[in-house]
Formats: structure tokens, sequence, C-alpha cells
């Protein structure tokens, strides 16, 4: 059950309290009570002296009861709607209730003196290393978490601005870098450690491939650039021949040969390419045109395009499943930094002094702060809002009070007339 109020324009749900609803038609009831038997004891009362006693219980049960009906109902509004003064005492001092409460909060809880008493009792550090040690195995809260906020991050970001961005700084970084010399370093470290061979055995077998299947434009070639003697008499076929066999040849025998003078000439050439990749300007030059030739033409474009889409998917896809965003190196780390903050005392303390002198520094400085939200809260509401709260939450126990300052007052009534009675 609710009741909904309307503080400073908002609808606000406020929840009955279970039995207080109970409670009050009990008190009430047990005052009722007492007037009926009141009432019957004053028309029996001569029939036996006994029932004096009934009637002086009765009488002061409902003295006692009414008074305290009227305390009770006094805090939170006008008893019978008459406009009695000092009652409805919560409705209209709710400011200064809300000014006490937020001074009470800020002198005992939130003062940088008592934040640092409380703090200084808590083990963060071991808390948390116990917390990163037992999660992976003790049902997934921090994984679960790390998977959503993750996921969350990632879906909440413009793939198309975080694209360009990731795609820009990757187009820089290349345009930034001096190509020639690392390549340079690198061509030139391979020939030192004969790396370079395998490179240059499979160009040569290319070129006895391609030499292979393009033979018959080589005799094209040599027949076009013969004499029409030559093609008279048939010798252009046979100088074809000859140089496709001669061609082959060579290429066979720097195929077999790791010392064929061609492949000692290759290997040099190799050798001076690597010198004027590292220290020839026109070289560099060269280089860095070729470097921005390929990065502007539109098939990288696509290339980083597709690059990035993976990767974002990728991202998306590991974030999204609890068991991969700490799985691997990245869960075994959390694991070990558990373990460190349980196992060592320094780092421990240091955590611990680090949280410490945090929240004593947030008290101080958010302190008044938050004083004045439960302040200004509390303003914000309108009278019948602050007295549904505070009736809500303590009504039941104040209902208890009725009944206790009923049977508390028939008691002393009783008291009072036997004592009455037998002076």
């Amino acid at each position: 059950m609710t009741r909904n109020r309307f503080a400073s324009g908002l609808s606000v749900a406020i929840p009955v309290q279970g039995g207080y609803a109970e409670m009050r038609a009990v008190a009430t009831a047990l005052l009722l009570l007492m007037a009926v038997i009141y009432l019957a004891s004053r028309v029996y009362e001569p029939l036996h002296p006994a029932i004096g006693f009934v009637k002086a219980f009765a009488e002061a049960a409902m003295v006692g009861g009414m008074a305290d009906w009227f305390a009770v109902t006094a805090l939170f509004r006008h008893p019978l709607g008459l406009p009695i003064p000092h009652t409805a005492i919560i409705p209209r001092n709710k400011d200064r209730i809300g000014d006490t409460l937020a001074n009470f909060l800020r002198n005992n809880f939130l003062t940088p003196q008592v934040v640092a008493r409380r703090m200084a009792r808590i083990d963060v550090a071991g808390a948390a290393g116990r917390f990163l040690t037992n999660a992976p195995d003790s049902g997934g809260r921090l994984k679960a978490g790390a998977s959503r906020i993750a996921a969350d991050v990632l879906g909440a970001l413009d793939p198309e601005r975080l694209g360009g961005m990731v795609k820009g700084a990757i187009s820089s970084r290349i345009a930034e870098l001096d190509l020639a010399p690392l390549l340079g370093q690198a061509l030139a470290a391979a020939i030192a450690e004969g790396r370079h061979k395998p490179l240059l055995d499979g160009i040569v077998r290319w070129a006895a491939k391609t030499l292979e299947a393009n033979d018959t434009l080589v005799r094209d070639m040599v027949h076009q650039r013969a004499g029409s003697v030559l093609r008279w008499t048939g010798l252009d076929e046979t100088l074809a021949n000859k140089i496709i066999d001669g061609l082959q040849k060579m290429l066979t025998e720097m195929t077999e040969d790791p010392n064929h003078p061609l492949r000692a000439k290759a290997e040099e050439g190799l050798a001076h390419l690597a010198i004027d990749l590292q220290d020839d300007p026109r070289m560099q030059a060269r280089v860095a045109d070729l470097r921005d030739e390929i990065m502007a033409n539109p098939a990288m474009r696509r290339w980083l395009d597709g690059l990035w889409e993976s990767a974002r998917a990728a991202m998306l896809k590991s974030a999204r499943d609890p068991d991969a965003v700490l799985a691997g190196k990245l869960g075994d780390m959390l694991i070990q930094l558990g373990q460190t903050l349980q196992d060592d005392p320094r780092l421990g303390m240091t955590l611990n002094r680090f949280v410490r002198r945090t929240a004593v520094g947030m008290a101080a400085s958010y302190g008044d702060g938050i004083v004045r939200l439960v302040s200004d809260t509390v303003r914000g509401w309108d009278a019948q809002t602050i007295t549904d709260r505070v009736e809500n939450a303590v009504g039941r126990d104040l209902q208890f009070i009725r009944i206790n300052g009923t049977v508390v007052g028939g008691l002393v009534g009783l008291a009072l007339h036997a004592v009455d009675t037998w002076l």
C-alpha cells in the first residue's frame, strides 16, 4: 500500500509500514473498550464493591489513553482539526527538522575526524584482495561487472568519430614514420645474418618460372627486332632459342651455386641499397614519397576501414562475454594483484592510507554539500509529505505508546482507588 504526495511538483510514493494501521486500530479499540467498561461499571457499581476497582481502572485508562493519543497526534497534525497551540509539531517545523538532521549528520558523521577514525578500522586493501582473489571462482560478480562496463563504454562511443580518431592516429603515425632507415637497418641485419639468401633464392626461382611462362613473348620480341634476312633464313627462331636457353641455364646455375657471380652482384647491390636507405637523402625521399602514395591510395583507406571495423567488432564481442573480459592474462593479473594485497603488509598499508586520506578529503571538501543536499531535500518536501514519511517510520512504535499509556494509566488509577479504599 502506498500514499502518493506531491513535493516540489514531484509525485512521491510513500510506502506504509507493515503493521502500522493494525496497531493504530488496536490502540483505538483498547481506548474505546475502556470507555465501554467505564460506562458499564458506573451502571453496575452498586451491585458489588469490586466493580469500583474496575471503574477506577477504566476511568484512569481512558485518561492515560486519551493523553497519549493527544500527544502522538499532536506530533503530526492538529487533534480533531482544532488549531491548538504547540500541535502539528512536525509539519510546522519541517525546515528546522531538515536543518537539524543535516547538522547532526555533519557534526557526527561527516567531519574529517570521525571519518578518519572510522576508516582507520576498515581494511580496504584486505577486502579488495579477498574479493579479487575469490571473484573468478565465486560467481563472477567482478567479471559480470567488468563485462557490462566495458560493453557499455564501447557501445556509448560514436563508432564514426572513434573510428576516425583511430584511423587518423594510425595514418599520422605511419606518415611520421621514417621508413627508409628502418628498412636499411633491417636489410643490413638480414644480410649480416644470411637471412637474405632465401629471398634471393625466391627471386631466382620466380624469374625462372616467369621466363618459362613468357618464352613466347621473348620469341616475338626477337622476331620483331630481327632483320628481314634473319627472318627469311629462320635464324631469328634459332637466336630466340639461344637467348631463352642461356637465360634458363644462368638462372639454374644461380639456383644451384650459392657462389655464382651474379648472386654475388645481387648481394652487393642489396648491401649498397641498405647503405643508401640509411644514409642517402634522395633514397630516403623516394621511400617517403612511396609511403605517402600508398597511404593516399583508396585501397589503403578501405583496408584501414575494414581493419577498424574488425577490431571494434572483436572488442564488443569480447566485452559482452564475462568470461572473455577477465580471461587470460588480465584475469591472472587481477588474481595476482589480490594475492599481493593480502600478502604484502606495506602495500596494504599504503592503499589503506590512500583510501583513508581520500575519504577524509571528500568529507572535508564535500561534507557541506551533502549537508545542504539533505537540508534542501527536506525543505523541498511539503508538510504532508514529511509528516507521512516520519509517521510511517515511527508510527507503529507510537501506537505502542498509546497502548502502554492506556494500560499504565489504568494500573495507576487502580492503585489510587485501592489506597483510597483502604485508608
